[in-house]
């Protein structure tokens, strides 16, 4: 009797040697005894139109994608699903009939997170969101899933926080850092989608202190996991959540398209990131 063929997925990306994914996919698979494979793979932007068009050829089934290539990949795929149409990004990849098929995790992880550790934020009125940049489209869209009808963009430039604003329609409003701690009072969200506040990059344009006292904080950053704005948070006595959950949560569905088994965040895989983390600092 033959044995089944090994299933293989990837990640693309330009520098990609870094990424946890492999990490994460290659926990799934031994727990869940898959005969599978997750790789690597570093791809030059000028190579990358090509790869994806050789993708169904390739002996793939799929993989994720990541910087710089996530606009690429909504660009070029057969088909968008809802979240990749509405973002404008893609961060992975599977084949429908030999087409390639693109879709977006990132505001499904980012929720999951949240639900997994602060499942409160679903009741606030109003979210703050810090950067105006890709990785905010795809927080603003989960915002809106959510049900949010007060989203409050703040970033240097007014003009991007408009465009995003406007790309996703009613109750997002764009604004400048000057207006942030007023922003901050009555919002029971803030989310920081930026690298202000991080090492070497410049302070972060609001005081905590002018949050409400039930209010939820989270950054999308993962490395380090207490950044300075979730040190502050938490010092303030209130709730923060890490962004390592989302990066964690959003691999699940694209692991389930390609493997055919749904895998769980688990205590055990985050202590495995968070390990490699700290041995990478």
């Amino acid at each position: 009797m033959a044995e089944p063929a090994l299933k293989k997925a990837f990640v693309v990306g330009h520098p990609i040697a870094h990424s946890r994914s492999p990490l994460i996919h290659g926990h799934w698979l031994e727990s869940l005894g898959i005969a599978g494979s997750y790789e690597c793979i570093d791809v030059h932007p000028d190579g990358i139109a090509a790869f994806l068009r050789g993708v169904p050829q390739s002996g793939f089934c799929g993989g994720n994608v990541t910087i710089p290539h996530k606009e690429a990949a909504h660009r070029l795929a057969d088909r968008l699903d809802e979240a990749a149409t509405a973002i404008g990004a893609a961060n992975t990849l599977w084949l429908e009939d030999g087409r390639l098929v693109a879709g977006n995790t990132d505001a499904y992880g980012f929720s999951a997170n949240l639900d997994n550790h602060a499942p409160q934020w679903r009741a606030a009125r109003a979210a703050l969101v810090l950067g105006a940049g890709g990785a905010a489209r795809a927080i603003v869209f989960a915002l809106k899933e959510a049900g949010f009808t007060d989203i409050r963009i703040v970033n240097r430039t007014v003009s991007r926080a408009r465009e995003l604003a406007d790309r996703f329609g009613p109750g997002i409003s764009a604004h400048g850092w000057e207006e942030a701690d007023e922003l901050a009072a009555g919002a029971g969200l803030l989310v920081n989608t930026s690298s202000l506040g991080m090492a070497g990059k410049e302070a972060l344009p609001l005081d905590v202190a002018r949050l409400p006292d039930h209010a939820v904080v989270t950054d999308i950053v993962y490395a380090p996991l207490e950044t300075p704005l979730l040190a502050a948070a938490r010092a303030r006595g209130l709730h923060g959540v890490d962004g390592l959950g989302m990066l964690l949560h959003q691999a699940a569905p694209g692991f389930e398209r390609w493997f055919g088994a749904r895998p769980q965040v688990t205590p055990a895989l985050r202590a495995l990131v968070v390990a490699d983390l700290e041995s990478a600092s």
